[in-house]
């Protein structure tokens, strides 16, 4: 074969083969820029529920309607945000809902009640849902309870609660196993009311004189309420967190009320989920990258300067924590030895 026709010959095998390239390479790009256009283009046009636990009023519905105000504005697309209350259950109504019949598509997101952890680790029942499967996007803040009486309760501080009938107001599983579990462990004489739709609505009923006591996170209370503290019409008998409010130096802790090792760690163990506080997720089998998508708004909601500037007036101090960080502490909370579980499953389980 003569040289240039082999030459020839070789040019056109190499340009066939780059062409091929080319349009594989084209293609590849193409699906690239279309799966991109698509993930950019999701929310485009949608609405976004955002689910409160409890009923209107109180600090899980002011935190969620903020949230819910700023989050569409960081998400492509801009989309529309609707919260809904979905009261019920203590908390666990609004749960299941997003466990169970919430669209997985990442436009059903909620704020859940902190109890559905000691729910599922306690083995109690009503919870449907796996907490360590949800795709947690942040937290807004942990939850410090305070546990307050009304002035004209008998009860002036924690001490007198062991001489003393309290009647609490136990709105939300937290408070009732939380409250529960002291009772049973300490002795202490809690008489607990379930049944009020909320911290606000249980307020009333402690202004009412229906209850004497009820708990609800410091850093809401303490502003929402102010005139309560600045008036005294109210006394702070005991906190919840791990970790003191700084300006509650001297309101015990609940864990020190356990009078031996065991005690404190078992009520160790119903102060955990205080860490989970107000918190935000998505249901399993979202997909990955969406769940990063609205992991990355809920992070730039937290930094939007409108946001700051509406929580500097509501004078929240906020604690946040990222979405891959929480799922991280979600999965570790679970971490205690069979034997102490069992037996604060027997303490929460008792009549």
């Amino acid at each position: 074969m003569p040289a240039d026709r082999f030459e020839y010959g070789k040019m056109r095998n190499r340009c066939t083969s780059l062409s091929i390239a080319c349009l594989m390479l084209s293609g590849f790009l193409a699906s690239v820029c279309s799966s991109s256009a698509n993930a950019d283009d999701f929310f485009q046009g949608k609405t976004v529920e955002l689910i409160v636990p409890t009923g209107p009023g109180g600090g899980f519905d002011t935190l969620t309607r903020l949230v819910g105000r700023y989050i569409g504005r960081h998400l492509a697309g801009d989309p529309t945000v609707v919260v809904r209350n979905r009261p019920g259950a203590g908390g666990l109504a609004a749960a299941n809902y997003l466990y169970n019949r919430a669209p997985q598509d990442g436009t059903s997101i909620g704020m859940l009640e902190q109890s559905i952890y000691e729910t599922q680790l306690l083995k109690m029942e009503g919870l449907l849902a796996d907490v360590t499967k949800f795709n947690w996007l942040g937290r807004v803040m942990s939850n410090n309870a305070v546990l307050f009486a009304w002035h004209t309760a008998a009860v002036k501080k924690i001490e007198d609660a062991y001489r003393t009938e309290l009647v609490v107001a136990a709105n939300g599983s937290s408070s009732l196993m939380r409250w529960t579990a002291l009772k049973k462990l300490t002795g202490i004489k809690l008489n607990l009311i379930v049944g009020h739709q909320g911290t606000a609505d249980a307020a009333l009923a402690m202004e009412r004189g229906e209850v004497d006591a009820l708990s609800a996170p410091w850093s809401i209370f303490r502003v929402a309420h102010a005139d309560w503290l600045r008036d005294k019409k109210v006394n702070i008998l005991l906190q919840t967190g791990l970790d003191r409010a700084p300006d509650l130096p001297d309101v015990p802790r609940y864990v020190d009320q356990g009078k031996t090792d065991e005690q404190r760690q078992m009520l160790e163990m119903f102060s955990l989920s205080d860490h989970l506080g107000r918190s935000i997720a998505a249901p399993p089998g979202v997909p990955a990258d969406r769940v990063a998508e609205l992991r990355s708004a809920f992070t730039a909601t937290l930094h939007d300067p409108d946001f700051v500037a509406e929580t500097k007036v509501l004078q929240l101090a906020l604690d946040p924590l990222p979405g891959p960080a929480l799922q991280s502490i979600v999965l570790k909370s679970f971490d205690y030895s069979p034997d102490l579980v069992e037996k604060a499953q027997a303490l929460v389980h008792q009549e």
